[in-house]
């Protein structure tokens, strides 16, 4: 039997919105900041081009609405078009009814944009945490079928620490009904330490990526992320604590060879194509070119 292919999906959102520069950019300073994430994602998409690979990019409504081209180009090369909200707000500085509009207005852009439907949707920051699970029901409730908000770790800004390690449906609870695709951890002494993605690729030693990531999937496909301004070691920088320099800025530079490796060592497709893979999707409903109803 044929193994799943491997989700390869990048967070779309400009270098200004990362959460840990937050406190030193204003939203209404967003638009007078050099944009750069075209230019990055041009060249993610070239990339995986040249590979032979598609990707789901997780896009921002505030972005897809200031670069139309670029939602366009993602949809016409085959790739899945998925949601990462609109403003880059945490859900756990949302009430549910801002985060509500927030998914509807992304959401809206998107498919208008793109013409194609968004299915699926990630949280900025991973914010899907134990006391934002409502969110889960809200997502079902506005026609996503999948999330991929739940990082099953410990972190100081997110995270799930006991929430299933492998794609699943939601049986009970917030967001029955909808199916889950965590992010990549490996067990180690009872505890998941996570992989194959974002500051977790560009930091740890390369060797233990591929450790990591042979040894996961054995149990089923894995999710490597990426966001567009982690491989642009050119982008202007702002003064950050020393831990936030370290998270942000370290190794900007060995993010595309990393990637590169990455795909030329696992097969790759869209999230969605993981999913119908394993049956946890319908075809209908995964479908990263399934047209919008007329």
């Amino acid at each position: 039997m044929r193994r799943p292919p491997n989700a390869l999906t990048v967070d779309v959102e400009e270098y200004f919105q990362v959460e840990a520069v937050a406190h030193r950019v204003h939203r209404d300073e967003w638009d007078r900041l050099e944009s750069r994430v075209a230019m990055q994602t041009a060249t993610l998409l070239d990339l995986f081009a040249r590979e032979g690979v598609r990707a789901t990019f997780f896009t921002l409504g505030w972005v897809a609405r200031r670069q139309p081209a670029l939602i366009r180009r993602i949809v016409a090369e085959g790739h899945e078009l998925a949601c990462h909200g609109d403003g880059h707000r945490m859900i756990t500085q949302m009430s549910p009814e801002s985060f509500r509009e927030d998914i509807r207005r992304a959401k809206g852009t998107l498919e208008q944009l793109g013409g194609v439907a968004v299915r699926g949707y990630r949280a900025p920051t991973f914010s899907v945490v134990e006391r934002t699970r409502w969110a889960l029901d809200t997502l079902r409730d506005e026609g996503f079928t999948y999330d991929a908000s739940i990082f099953p770790i410990r972190h100081d800004r997110y995270g799930i620490p006991d929430a299933p390690r492998r794609p699943h449906v939601i049986e009970h609870g917030p967001g029955a009904g909808i199916v889950e695709f965590p992010s990549s951890t490996l067990q180690v002494l009872g505890r998941n330490v996570p992989v194959g993605g974002g500051g977790y690729l560009r930091l740890l030693p390369m060797a233990y990526t591929l450790m990591a990531l042979d040894a996961i999937a054995g149990e089923g496909p894995f999710m490597a992320y990426l966001h567009p301004w982690e491989i642009d070691p050119r982008q202007p920088r702002f003064g950050l604590s020393r831990g936030a320099t370290l998270r942000s800025y370290h190794n900007l530079d060995q993010m595309l060879p990393r990637l590169t490796t990455l795909l030329h060592r696992y097969p790759f497709d869209t999230a969605a194509a993981a999913l119908r893979a394993l049956a946890l999707l319908p075809d209908e409903a995964a479908s990263a070119a399934a047209p919008l109803p007329a």
